[in-house]
Parts: C-alpha cells; structure tokens; sequence
C-alpha cells in the first residue's frame, strides 16, 4: 500500500502524510490521557503517586514494548537512528536533561504538553511554546548556537554500540523485551493501585503506540523509496524550531514527515477536546505568572536542543531504542524536574503562611 501511495503522491507528500497521521494520534490520544512528564515527576518526587505517573508509565512502556517486540520480529531496524548511529553528547545530554527539566517545572509543562494545550485554548501554553520554539532556534542555528556547541564538545560518543545502552552491558533483543515489560507491568500495577480507568489506561498505551507508529511509518517508506528517507518517530524540538523558521523566513514549505508531527498534534489534541467539550480560552492572571512560563520555555528550548530531544524525543522515542543518551536525558530532567518543584513551588508555598503571619503579627504591633 504504501509503495502505491508514493507512486501516486510522491515521497514528501507521503511522508507529510504519515507525519500528519502519527502526530494526530499522538495529539488525540495525549490530550484524552493527560500525558505530562512534568506531573508525573511532581508525584514521583512527593511521594504520592496517582494517575499522572502512571500515565507516563504506560505510555513510556508501551513505546519501549512495542518498538522493541518489531524490532525483535525483524519488521523494523532502528541501527540506522540518529540516536544511535550518529556521534552523541554525554555533556549535551546530562546537562541538557536538568536545564529541560528545570524549565518544564517553571513552564508548567514540556514541550509536547504545551502544544497539546494550545489546542485546548491555553495561551500560557501557545506563548510559552512560542518561545520554546524561537530559543530552540537560536540554539541551532542562531546567538545561542555556540554556547550550545562548546557544551556538546565536551564530552562525546561515538554512534553505533557505544550508544546502544543495552549493548554496553552485554544485552540484546530479549533483555531489551524483558526490560521493557518490567515498565509495563510498573505501569499496570498503576492502574490497579489507583483505579485507572479503561479509557485512560487504553489511551496511555496508544500515546505510546503513536512513537512506534512513527517509527514503523519511517523505516517503511524508507524500504518504499528510492531516495534515501531518514528513520525517526515523534519528537518536537527540531520540528518546532524549523517549521517556525519556514513559516517566517520561506514561502515554499518542504513537505516532510517532521513538517506533518506538529500540526498532526495540534489537530489531534483540538479534535479530542472538541468531542468532549474541554475547548477554553485561557491567559495568565498576573506578570509574575508570566516571567516564570517564560524562563521556562526558554530553558526547555536550550535544553532540548542540547540534549537531543525534549521529554518525547529524547524521553521516550529515544529511550525506545535504548540510545544511552536518551536515557541519560530522561534521568536528568527527573532530577531537574525533581529539584526545581523543591526549590520554587514546595518550599515558597511552605514559607508562604508563615511569612503572611508575620506580615500580620507585624501590622497587629503596629
């Protein structure tokens, strides 16, 4: 079918397509799950648990699962990646990771979240992604670019099995699979623990099922095309950065599967919230609540672009084919998300009631 396809349509247009398709399941699916990596690391790290992380568990397991189980039946090679075949940053990982972490916390939500809000009429998070998109940008191509070298310089990898973290320890397809389960069955106990519904479990598990299909989509129409196509799956940092540059700066948009991921999410979200009736137009209360999304977008711009990927690209697509790099960026952005909610929401809401008591105690000796 999809030899037919590009037969008919042509490559770029097949390959939009697909784009467009994956991204609208994701946007639909992750809009009806609540998907959020900052909410479940919020959980994680207060101890609560709840339906957020066991979300993203699901999500995350269902990825890994499902990339893994094609690989394994010899219906996907993920060798030619750039996440594993291309030289990598250590450096750009780890750091990349907290400062992506740290600006999730502060923008209330990564990258993809942001978009899926937008959708729903959320103009904190259409602002906020904006500004992601311009930053992450700059840290390609433009002021920030430099900066964003010099930190990738300073600790490298090679690509191939330098990158596979699986083969680094000796493993292969089946402790892969198995590895893989084991988040499944994280995730399920989730369910069973905190009563999760069929519907939100069954729409984790197609969030994650989205990443897979992008993979899948791109290693076929790669077997389908003479051209050489280059395989990947969801992610929104690149995608973001260069479809806002062809927006500005070309008036001929180059048809490919990345240009298709974020209006495909856009779309997907706008269309879930439509059917159950959650479109609502919403702004920021005060200047304060502003700077902070602001801050944050811009780390997570940086962030991104220097770990390789945002809490989808690098946390789950990437991590779905064991790229030690990716994994490396998933942990960082727990620590940094863990740290930042510490630091500026759980302590200023401690200090907060005491200080206004003091306020008062003040006003009462007056």
């Amino acid at each position: 079918m999809l030899n037919e396809a590009v037969d008919l349509l042509g490559e770029e247009l097949v390959s939009l397509l697909g784009g467009l398709l994956v991204g609208g399941l994701f946007g639909f699916f992750a809009q009806r799950s609540r998907f959020c990596l900052r909410a479940a690391t919020i959980e994680f790290s207060r101890g609560q648990g709840g339906a957020r992380l066991t979300v993203w568990l699901l999500t995350f397991a269902s990825a890994l699962l499902g990339t893994q189980a094609f690989v394994a039946a010899g219906l996907l090679d993920v060798s030619e990646a750039r996440q594993l075949a291309q030289q990598g940053s250590i450096s750009g990982a780890m750091i990349g990771g907290l400062m992506f972490g740290c600006g999730m916390i502060l923008a209330r939500g990564c990258a993809s979240r942001l978009l899926v809000l937008s959708a729903n009429g959320n103009l904190r998070a259409l602002l906020s992604g904006l500004v992601f998109a311009v930053t992450a940008q700059s840290a390609y191509r433009g002021l920030l670019a430099p900066a964003r070298e010099w930190l990738t310089s300073l600790w490298l990898v090679d690509g191939g099995p330098s990158r596979d973290i699986m083969s680094l320890i000796g493993g292969g397809s089946p402790e892969k699979l198995g590895f893989s389960l084991l988040w499944l069955l994280a995730g399920l106990a989730g369910v069973a623990r905190f009563r999760i519904g069929l519907r939100m479990t069954l729409a984790a598990v197609a969030t994650g099922a989205a990443v897979v299909a992008g993979w899948l989509f791109t290693y076929q129409l790669g077997q389908a095309s003479f051209a050489p196509v280059t395989l990947k799956s969801l992610t929104f940092s690149g995608p973001s950065a260069e479809l806002l540059m062809q927006v500005l700066a070309s008036p001929h948009l180059r048809p490919d599967f990345d240009l298709g991921v974020i209006p495909g999410v856009f779309l997907g979200s706008f269309a879930a919230a439509a059917l159950a009736h959650e479109l609502n137009l919403e702004g920021f209360s005060d200047g304060r609540g502003m700077r902070r999304y602001l801050v944050g977008a811009v780390l997570m711009g940086f962030g991104a672009m220097l770990a390789g990927g945002c809490a989808v690209g690098a946390g789950v697509t990437g991590a779905s084919v064991f790229a030690l790099t990716a994994w490396l960026v998933l942990g960082g952005m727990w620590i940094g998300a863990a740290m930042t909610d510490l630091v500026v929401d759980r302590w200023t809401m401690s200090r907060k009631p005491a200080q206004q008591a003091g306020d008062l105690a003040g006003r009462a000796a007056s």
